[in-house]
C-alpha cells in the first residue's frame, strides 16, 4: 500500500489575511495538501524554478495566483508560467479581487485554467476556497509532476 503523496500547492498571494484565510480552508479539506506561500510574483517564479532558497522544493500540483502582486504581478506570472515548457501544464487557477472583464479576458487569454473572483465576506471566501480544493483536488485529474524527492 502506497502512502498518499500530499497534493502540493503554491499560494502566489500578498496578503497575509487571505494567506491565513486560505491556509485554514485547506486545513479543513480531506485532501492531504501542503501548502506553499510566495508574497510576490519573482518570489513565485524563483519557487517554480527551484532558483536560490527555493532549491529542492517540490513541484506545485495547483497554483492559486493572485493578479495584484508587488515586485512583478500576476499577469507577467501567468505569461511566464504558460510560455515555460517545464510549468505549462501546472494548473493555475486566477485568486483575485478583480472583477474587470479585462482582467478576466486577458488571465484566460494567458492560458489560466481558471478564474474566480474573492468574495469580501469571510464564509463565502471560505467556501470558495473550498470549492476550488473539491474540484482541482478531488475531481480533476492532474498531471503528473515531476520525481519528488
Amino acid at each position: 500500500m502506497n502512502p498518499v503523496r500530499p497534493i502540493e500547492i503554491l499560494l502566489v498571494e500578498d496578503s497575509p489575511s487571505d494567506v491565513r484565510l486560505t491556509r485554514e480552508a485547506l486545513k479543513e479539506a480531506k485532501v492531504v495538501n501542503m501548502l506553499h506561500v510566495a508574497q510576490d510574483g519573482i518570489e513565485a517564479l524563483d519557487f517554480l524554478r527551484k532558483q536560490g532558497e527555493y532549491a529542492g522544493r517540490p513541484s506545485p500540483d495547483l497554483i492559486l495566483l493572485d493578479l495584484n502582486l508587488p515586485r512583478k504581478d500576476g499577469r507577467e506570472v501567468l505569461a511566464e508560467i504558460k510560455e515555460d515548457e517545464k510549468l505549462k501544464r501546472i494548473p493555475v487557477v486566477v485568486l483575485t479581487t478583480s472583477r474587470a472583464e479585462e482582467d478576466v479576458v486577458r488571465s484566460y487569454n494567458l492560458h489560466a485554467n481558471a478564474y474566480v473572483t474573492k468574495p469580501v465576506d469571510l464564509t463565502q471566501f471560505l467556501e470558495v476556497i473550498r470549492t476550488i480544493e473539491a474540484f482541482w483536488l478531488a475531481v480533476v485529474t492532474l498531471p503528473p509532476g515531476e520525481k519528488r524527492k
